[in-house]
């Protein structure tokens, strides 16, 4: 055999050659794959022999094997060549198993021998966190605020290509992130049955992780979520400050976008606010999609409790309901969808239990201790200080009659959080700012519904000071 660059030639006929040829083969590619690619894929191969032009590597698993073949096939032939082994292709052979062939063309003698398949991940419904039948797209309610979302996220149930990945989803408690996940997830069992897709929480992975740690079943894990076809994990922020689970969800993240796989991810911030995050793992969640679930706003929380109210009328088509009641609920029940779903459910069972019509005395009864919450949480005048606060301005400045831009656009800021935040009419918000009419008001709400849509900086404005408040 021809020297390698800086190597001298070794003979690999004997168990002791291939280990010493092997040894050189792993120095450089270590340096030329990266410590984590090396580590995960490099590590657990071992070369059995080089005869012929073709090189034998032994792997735990087919798996393994069919990974290493698609992606550090021609690394490894660069670096046996420049160890002074060189081999014209590679045959993968599973501990117990066929031998697995490379890439590389293969004479048609060869050709024609049986290949080891790659063990097939285990079926979608064994590895999947069970849906719940209720979170699909039909019963998604669709506003100003989650449009985009809902747009992105209905694309990828299609199957088509898209322009981006990862969708990274981030927002508040309660805004419908995962209710959007898991209705790709149904959507797509229900279009394309045989499409792997894996659901589940950032805690269930870490926990899935450290037992394979613990089991020694690394490549059993890194089978799993390396054949998926969609990746799906909700509240990815629970890994920040766990270095060996950012490690682990790095590779599997950057295994699936070369292999062309979609992710899914929710959050509830964006990547660049997520504390104890590696850079590098924050780099890559913002190479996709970032789009941000604002806070519902009425006409949202409207929608939601009808859709809410029809899917009840459904089990209980004696169910009756007193006009207004839902817009009561829609004005004072302002902290999520959740605890706005599951007062109008508490409402709907006690009149289905004692046979009484919905009304608006019925609901400030049995929701008196969701009222008083929602009511002691946030205050015009506490409002107007978190806002002036937020843009460096005085109150007297927010309140007053000066409409200079700097002061005008956090006036309106100020309008639009106290309409949707408590329960005060328009007139009465005007009066506490400076005693504006009802009708400035309105054109400050509408402005702030209008600027959400195209202005990053007022949403984002928006988000930190509902934090603040709700805080």
């Amino acid at each position: 055999m021809a020297d390698g660059a800086g190597f001298g030639t070794i003979q690999v006929g004997t168990e002791a050659g291939a280990e010493a040829l092997w040894s050189r083969c792993r120095i450089l590619l270590k340096e030329r794959v990266g410590a984590g690619s090396f580590q995960s894929w490099i590590s657990p191969l071992r070369l059995a022999s080089v005869e012929g032009g073709v090189a034998t590597l032994t792997v735990p698993t087919a798996f393994l094997g069919s990974y290493v073949a698609r992606n550090f096939q021609e690394a490894i032939l660069a670096a046996l060549a420049e160890a002074g082994g060189p081999a014209s292709r590679l045959v993968f052979e599973a501990q117990g198993r066929t031998p697995m062939r490379g890439a590389v063309p293969m004479p048609a003698a060869q050709a024609a021998a049986p290949m080891a398949a790659p063990a097939l991940a285990p079926e979608p419904a064994e590895e999947t966190q069970r849906l719940d039948a209720r979170l699909t797209f039909d019963r998604f309610v669709v506003a100003k605020s989650n449009e985009l979302a809902y747009a992105a996220a209905r694309r990828i149930s299609e199957g088509m290509a898209v322009g981006f990945n990862p969708l990274f989803l981030h927002g508040g408690v309660g805004l419908g992130k995962t209710h959007l996940m898991q209705a790709i997830a149904h959507e797509m069992r229900a279009r394309r049955p045989h499409t792997r897709v894996l659901y589940l929480s950032a805690e269930q992975f870490m926990i899935r992780f450290v037992t394979a740690l613990r089991d020694r079943k690394m490549m059993d894990f890194k089978q799993v979520f390396r054949a998926v076809d969609v990746l799906m994990v909700d509240d990815i922020q629970f890994i920040a400050g766990k270095d060996s689970t950012q490690e682990e969800f790095f590779h599997t993240f950057n295994a699936l976008v070369d292999q062309g796989k979609q992710i899914v991810l929710t959050a509830d911030r964006s990547p660049v606010e997520i504390a104890a995050l590696e850079e590098r793992v924050t780099s890559r969640l913002q190479s996709g999609l970032v789009v941000q679930v604002h806070p519902a706003d009425y006409e949202l929380r409207l929608g939601v409790l009808q859709s809410k109210l029809a899917a009840a009328r459904v089990a209980d088509p004696n169910l009756r309901i007193a006009d207004g009641v839902l817009d009561f609920l829609a004005t004072r029940v302002t902290s999520n969808l959740r605890v706005l779903e599951g007062a109008l459910t508490r409402l709907c069972a006690q009149a289905s239990l004692v046979g009484r019509e919905i009304t608006l005395d019925l609901a400030r009864d049995c929701l008196g201790d969701v009222l008083r919450a929602s009511d002691r949480k946030v205050s015009i005048e506490e409002i107007q200080r978190k806002v002036a606060e937020h843009y460096h301005i005085r109150l007297a400045d927010l309140i007053g009659p000066k409409r200079l831009r700097s002061f005008a656009r956090p006036r309106q800021m100020a309008m639009y959080l106290a309409k949707t935040m408590t329960s005060r009419s328009l007139p009465d918000i005007g009066r506490r700012f400076g005693g504006r009419d009802h009708t400035t008001v309105m054109h400050g709400v509408r402005k702030i519904e209008e600027l959400l849509g195209t202005d990053a900086q007022i949403a984002d404005d928006l988000e930190i000071l509902r934090r603040a408040l709700e805080g």
